[in-house]
């Protein structure tokens, strides 16, 4: 999705700051689509996870058909520990968060770098 910028950078607002709804809407549903289709390509657990309930990245075309897929757990996380829920090659993990593991297998965390620069300008906001 495209946002004129031109009519908020006296502001100093990003163009999401100030979107409609729908165009809120229209930017995570193309968002959690591409999502859906990377872990599905990248992550065998949840092609198995989605095969299993039966769908399909495709089957995702508006906000309300992610109540069709499944949802992570932290089960989900544990049997696939240490790595098997990345969805990238780990050399591009610049960063592993772990849990202490005080009830069980420890909980692996990846971040690419795009992720904690995601995650910066997401908490300097």
């Amino acid at each position: 999705m495209k946002l004129d910028m031109s009519t908020y950078e006296p502001f100093g607002l990003e163009p999401i700051e100030t979107a409609s709804r729908d165009q809120i809407a229209a930017l995570q549903t193309e968002r959690l689509k591409r999502t859906l289709e990377n872990v599905y390509e990248n992550v065998p657990a949840y092609r198995k996870k989605f095969d299993a309930s039966g769908v399909d990245p495709s089957d995702f075309r508006h906000l309300e058909d992610i109540e069709k897929f499944p949802f992570t757990t932290k089960q989900d996380l544990r049997q696939n520990y240490p790595f098997g829920m990345f969805a990238v090659p780990r050399e591009r993990v610049a960063r592993v968060h772990a849990s202490s593991a005080t009830t069980g297998k420890p909980v692996i965390v990846g971040y690419t770098q795009n992720d904690i620069d995601i995650w910066a300008d997401l908490v300097a906001r």
